[in-house]
């Protein structure tokens, strides 16, 4: 696995809101994992998605991928406290 370069940005939202995080890469690639880390863990993958798929749900979290524009959104619905972490993509590209 390969994360992207990229500075992390700080998203502060209120709760019950909707929380949107982009992801951009630049390889070809047939799957692109979005990973979420609390403090002094280690990265858990909570979505999956694969180039053939254009969206993936998993409860309150939406992910979309545009291959053509090698871009990736991640889409939390209904923001709750507990969603609060480090959230970043990573591909599966060598």
């Amino acid at each position: 696995s390969q994360q992207e370069e990229g500075s992390p940005r700080v998203l502060t939202i209120q709760e019950g809101e909707n929380a949107t995080m982009n992801c951009s890469y630049k390889s070809s690639t047939t799957t692109l994992q979005w990973y979420r880390q609390d403090s002094g863990k280690g990265p858990a993958l909570v979505i999956l998605i694969r180039s053939n798929e254009r969206e993936k749900h998993s409860g309150r979290l939406t992910a979309t991928l545009d291959t053509s524009t090698q871009r990736s959104v991640l889409s939390i619905t209904a923001s709750q406290a507990a969603d609060a972490a480090t959230y970043f993509c990573a591909t599966d590209a060598q």
